[in-house]
């Protein structure tokens, strides 16, 4: 099998065909997991920062679910003071575990039951949404890839955070699935936590099985603990090459708008008499 081969960056996705700020003035709220490392939160207000300079006119806010401040429904609660009647909330997760269905809804329930009022339209996460792999996640994916120095490669394994949730892990196998008929060469899915397998297992199996050099991309929006574990182990297995965070790819602000754009027409469609 012929190896992949990424040099550099990736060009990002085509323009999504936005509308302009005029058009789209709600507030746009980013919530992410959050993390006791720093780094993490930087990586958050970076993206919050150039989702905000692709989208001149609409305030861009960052959240977090646990360890920053401040919380989401803080922020909703303090926009719907400032007198907004709406906001967009895009959940800054890569699949629909537990965080998606259980924290993010409690958030805006906490913001709507109290003080002024707000509604609040919530974005599908940045993972597949219905089965569809974006193809702008791609992008920015094969654009780390790139700027890793991963060169040549006839393995790949796409690590992932983890979760106990089968359905999630699922959304996180068709990325790797559509990264494999990309890129055209076998692909594993691994994780840091809560699943197996690990991700110097997943590139030992990719070796034995003829694999002369295998990548590692790593399926994260910012760096942390988790990222640096993998990078380890993934080193120490033999992997040529570990992709960095997706942090504020331009692929990823992207399909942020994207995801704030599909919730307002939808909202649109659903007001309409």
């Amino acid at each position: 099998m012929r190896p992949a081969r990424l040099t550099g960056p990736v060009p990002g996705s085509p323009a999504s065909g936005a509308p302009g700020p005029s058009e789209v003035a709600d507030p746009v709220v980013l919530v992410a997991h959050g993390s006791r490392d720093p780094r993490a939160a930087e990586a958050t207000r970076a993206l919050a920062r150039a989702v905000s300079a692709a989208r001149p006119g609409t305030p861009v806010l960052a959240s977090w679910l646990d360890h920053t401040e401040p919380e989401p429904a803080t922020v909703l609660r303090n926009l719907a003071a400032a007198g907004h009647p709406r906001a967009v909330l895009v959940p800054l997760l890569l699949t629909a575990a537990y965080h998606r269905r259980v924290d993010v809804p409690a958030a805006v329930a906490a913001a709507r039951g109290s003080g002024a009022p707000i509604a609040v339209r919530v974005t599908d996460v940045l993972g597949p949404a219905d089965g569809a792999v974006d193809a702008g996640l791609l992008a920015g994916l094969h654009r780390r890839l790139g700027e890793a120095g991963a060169g040549r490669f006839d393995g790949l394994v796409l690590a992932a955070a983890g979760t106990r949730d089968a359905r999630a892990r699922g959304s996180v196998g068709r990325v790797a699935a559509a990264l494999r008929a990309g890129l055209g060469v076998p692909t594993r899915v691994s994780y840091a936590s809560a699943a197996p397998p690990a991700v110097a297992a997943a590139v030992a199996r990719l070796r034995a099985r003829g694999a002369g050099r295998v990548a590692v991309s790593a399926y994260f929006l910012a760096p942390g603990l988790f990222h640096d574990a993998v990078a380890t182990a993934a080193r120490g297995a033999g992997a040529v090459a570990v992709s960095a965070p997706l942090t504020d790819a331009p692929e990823l602000v992207e399909l942020v708008l994207r995801r704030v754009d599909a919730a307002s027409r939808l909202a649109g469609l659903t007001a309409a008499p």
